[in-house]
């Protein structure tokens, strides 16, 4: 790993009151109003935030792609300031463009502009793309998506500038590549507008980290252009280098990125603006510990009707940790947490530690169907339950009316209290659902069974669930929502209900999975390659005293790692109720640091800089 730059560009003075009310923000991203990955969560949570300090001048760009973008979007016929005018004169001039508010807490103005629209024009705007930026762009639908949003943007933001004469400040935040088109044309035709262009994570990098397992130590030595040829992503590429280079600041999101920025974008950022949550979504002030006691019931039932039928264990000595993310079994870091996870398994049986690991991977695959037996073992456990409460309703009421009535305190028979269809219908009930094999590792079938690396790892390590393992593991390759006939509850529940989250990346640019679990009163396991881990060793102090524990995966070898993280896991596995209670108290109270409130600082230097360097 290469030693990170920590020092960046001096700004002089702060973004005043004065300069806020002088100033526009337009903040362009392609998941604006437009769910499709993690840059939709960034910005919906900042936006409170956003609206709370720049009010008015404050406004989200996005692209209407989908049909069902009304269900988020409210529009506004009425026109009340500089977003809506230039909107509507994009209107007169033939073009389909839509002002209103973005449905989320702190209900921002957002204007979003049909690529569809414009797609008779994209012959001219590739040529321009081409004529004056070098950028050759193939015949792909989602850049020629991109290439017309991008040329509505442009002209979006020449109508609110109105001219090449400032008389106000005008900040145009891009995110990503996919909505960084605009920017070498901005810059080319001199428009009055302070560029500011945000990459999550290089689009080269993901692609480059998937295939190459020393992806950091071989990253000074990458060609760009000819790695972005070998993967096809060379017009991706190409744009997201001219918007780093085109934009009067340039910003990523982690001290990690920001390595990887200067060798394959070729320019280091200015800024780095670390992503925040909005804690007050998450943050229930004292009832959390309840909550998760809550949600660990809901766990609980799906815990029993997934292990109960083939053997038991004491759910009140059963801790509940889960991983979850897209499937990226390297990136992800899932290969490290099941390596961790065998080692524990060796060393809780070998220490004889009388207590039960259950281990959820949520993440997302390709499957034919939920297993049948999966499925059949919940439902027979809902019909032992109702024959249960049956039988309990009727010995209640029967046992009352008799020991009443019963003379010289003589007390009843409980035998007899229950009819023998009760009788019956229970053992039927227990005799249907206790099985012999194993309980299932996965909860669905998979269509690439046999080639699955989990369950290749889980197969080859014998961590299958037998009876005698003291870690059993649950594969779950889909989301976790209240429709599921497995959970019918929300996924943010879930994780309330888990004792620990295990996030040991290897590229990870941010990271939220690992903050919104702390977020929720949740320790997490991190690593020093996410952006989030990094963050935490250089701006928390003792972050294992606060739930945060972060493997090094930057000075140690993939085992070394793997040892460390099961030695973790290990010790909070043998930490008593109350010790874990305090850890939750501590990590729900240390996620304040990464609220949006205390973050958003680092963006109003970089919009700051930008305002110096666009005049």
């Amino acid at each position: 790993m290469m030693n990170i730059k920590r020092n960046r560009s001096t700004i002089k003075g702060r973004l005043t009151k004065k300069v806020i009310e002088e100033t526009l923000i337009a903040e362009i991203a392609w998941e604006a109003c437009n769910q499709v990955g993690g840059i939709y969560t960034v910005l919906r949570s900042k936006v409170p935030t956003m609206v709370n300090k720049f009010g008015e001048n404050y406004c989200l760009v996005g692209p209407y792609v989908h049909a069902n973008v009304t269900t988020e979007f409210e529009e506004i016929k009425e026109i009340e300031g500089p977003f809506s005018k230039a909107a509507a004169k994009m209107r007169e001039m033939g073009f389909d463009v839509h002002y209103g508010k973005w449905l989320v807490t702190g209900r921002p103005k957002i204007v979003l502009l049909n690529p569809h629209s414009v797609f008779d024009r994209l012959g001219e705007v590739k040529y321009q793309l081409w004529e004056h930026h070098h950028i050759e762009t193939p015949d792909d639908h989602l850049i020629n998506q991109v290439i017309a949003f991008g040329f509505l943007t442009k002209i979006f933001l020449d109508l609110i500038a109105g001219g090449k004469k400032r008389n106000r400040n005008i900040v145009a935040h891009f995110h990503e590549w996919m909505a960084a088109i605009p920017i070498p044309e901005l810059r080319k035709s001199s428009t009055s507008v302070s560029v500011t262009f945000t990459t999550h994570a290089t689009l080269l990098g993901r692609y480059l980290a998937m295939n190459d397992p020393e992806f950091y130590n071989h990253l000074p030595f990458f060609d760009w252009l000819q790695e972005a040829k070998n993967f096809n992503i060379e017009a991706q590429v190409r744009i997201e280098r001219a918007a780093a280079h085109g934009s009067h600041v340039f910003t990523t999101v982690s001290e990690v990125t920001a390595v990887e920025c200067q060798y394959l974008l070729g320019r280091e950022p200015d800024i780095v603006t670390p992503n925040g949550i909005n804690i007050e979504r998450f943050h229930v002030l004292h009832e959390f510990q309840n909550l998760h006691q809550k949600y660990k019931d809901k766990i609980h039932q799906f815990v029993m009707a997934h292990f109960f039928n083939n053997y038991t264990f004491d759910l009140d000595e059963t801790l509940y940790f889960f991983t979850s993310g897209r499937f990226e079994f390297r990136n992800k870091g899932f290969g490290l947490t099941l390596e961790a996870l065998a080692r524990l398994n060796y060393m809780m049986q070998k220490e004889h530690v009388n207590k039960t690991v259950v281990m959820f991977f949520i993440t997302k695959q390709p499957y034919h169907s939920i297993n049948p037996d999966v499925l059949q073992n919940r439902a027979v456990m809902e019909e032992l339950r109702q024959t249960c409460q049956s039988i309990e309703q009727q010995v209640g009421s029967r046992l009352f009316y008799d020991s009443a009535s019963i003379p010289d305190n003589k007390l009843p028979e409980l035998s007899k209290y229950v009819d023998d269809y009760w009788k019956l219908r229970f053992r039927r009930t227990l005799q249907s659902w206790k099985s012999d094999s194993l309980p299932p590792i996965v909860t669905h079938n998979l269509i690439n069974d046999t080639d699955d690396p989990i369950l290749m790892f889980l197969r080859s390590a014998n961590l299958v669930n037998n009876r005698h393992d003291k870690v059993k593991i649950v594969y779950h390759p889909d989301f976790i929502v209240p429709t599921n006939p497995l959970w019918g509850i929300e996924y943010d529940q879930f994780t309330r209900g888990c004792n620990l989250g295990i996030f040991p990346s290897y590229y990870e640019p941010w990271g939220y999975t690992p903050l919104e679990s702390i977020a929720r009163g949740v320790p997490a396991v991190t690593s020093n390659l996410s952006g989030f881990g990094d963050f935490v060793i250089h701006n928390i102090p003792n972050p294992e005293e606060k739930g945060i524990l972060v493997v090094d995966k930057v000075n140690k070898t993939f085992h070394e790692s793997a040892q460390q993280l099961a030695g973790e896991l290990l010790r909070f596995v043998k930490q008593s109720r109350r010790e874990r209670v305090e850890m939750r108290n501590r990590a729900e109270s240390a996620s304040v640091n990464f609220d949006w409130d205390a973050l958003t600082k680092y963006y109003d230097k970089a919009y700051l800089l930008a305002i110096q360097r666009g005049k």
